[in-house]
């Protein structure tokens, strides 16, 4: 029994696709359009059979009109075969409509064309618009933020260098009055004791309230007191250390010799706590009009990766940069250790 031949499969019904598809489709000729689905004619509100015979000026902002004609003789003489761009579109009731375009060079009825495929983006830019803001807000919160623990700094340092400095100073001279007028050995071990545990306490004032605000920094500047501030993270970690270059001599305002100096006690920290390193190198210098700090430690290291999972200590370091004026580049690999290049602009 012959089997029945199976039906030849029917015609894909590409003008209907076309007419129905839901980005934007166009041929342009001579700066008019010749073709346009009802997709493409909506976007700027007109029917098909409207749009066509319609001028570029007609549907492109005056503002943009010179870059779009432009663009459109570029492809149809050839010069730049295929172009995506955002054009800036008229609609019928006067808005802008921001639409994206790819269009192509092409032959439409023997002749050289333009046609192409458009999308409105208005709600994409419209929610670029807003992560914008919202990135901007949280620059400005982060900046307040910045401000206010180093005002709350300022302000916890001096109390504890005044107040309780000076009354422990004044705790240690009353015992040494004391232990020059007692008798009994008993007595003058404890007046002995008491008087080498309120020094002991001095020198931890001391230390915390540069540790809030460092008093070199104003006194005898950055370098010093980065140098400084290395000794003691060598000491603190057990981590060598080299420091060099010429950082003496390059000129920074207070705000931005502060930022400098915070960063590098946090990329410190950073080393100490997560590197597992034995050595690291600062190196100071002046590229370009900018004070240049290089931080390199030999320890363990990461993956590029790990700097998009987000890091508040390394968030708060690119925004004291950036709030500086200058921007901070971390590179690492694994076992290859971690740099750290900020640039922050010189008066």
């Amino acid at each position: 029994m012959d089997e029945t031949p199976e039906p030849p499969p029917p015609e894909v019904p590409f003008q209907a696709i076309i007419e129905q598809s839901l980005a934007g489709i166009y041929v342009m000729q001579d700066e008019r359009f010749v073709y346009s689905n009802a997709t493409w004619a909506g976007i700027v509100g007109y029917s098909p059979q409207e749009l066509v015979g319609m001028h570029l000026r007609d549907l492109v902002a005056p503002d943009f009109l010179d870059t779009v004609l432009e663009r459109y003789y570029q492809r149809l003489s050839g010069e730049v075969h295929s172009m995506r761009f955002v054009t800036r579109g008229v609609h019928r009731d006067g808005r802008i409509v921001p639409i994206e375009i790819h269009g192509s060079r092409m032959m439409f009825r023997g002749r050289p064309a333009v046609g192409g495929v458009g999308i409105d983006i208005t709600e994409r830019v419209a929610r670029e618009d807003e992560l914008r803001r919202s990135r901007e807000q949280l620059q400005e919160l982060t900046a307040y933020t910045h401000r206010k623990l180093e005002d709350q700094r300022i302000g916890i340092a001096r109390d504890v260098h005044d107040r309780l400095g000076g009354s422990l100073t004044a705790m240690k001279m009353d015992a040494t009055r004391i232990l020059r007028r007692v008798q009994g050995d008993e007595v003058r071990g404890l007046t002995q004791g008491l008087i080498a545990l309120t020094q002991d306490t001095i020198e931890s004032v001391k230390t915390i309230s540069e540790s809030l605000r460092p008093s070199v920094l104003d006194h005898v500047g950055l370098a010093v007191a980065m140098a400084r501030e290395l000794e003691l993270f060598s000491a603190r970690a057990g981590v060598l250390h080299v420091l060099g270059g010429e950082g003496d001599s390059m000129r920074l305002s207070p705000k931005r010799a502060m930022a400098v100096y915070r960063i590098f006690q946090e990329g410190l920290t950073n080393v100490a706590r997560h590197a597992r390193a034995t050595r690291v190198e600062v190196h100071l210098s002046e590229e370009g009009g900018y004070f240049v700090l290089r931080l390199h430690d030999d320890g363990r290291g990461f993956t590029p990766s790990m700097l998009d999972r987000g890091s508040l200590g390394l968030l708060s370091m690119t925004e004291r940069a950036r709030e500086a004026g200058g921007q901070l580049d971390i590179a690492s690999a694994p076992g290859q250790g971690t740099q750290l290049v900020l640039r922050v602009p010189l008066l």
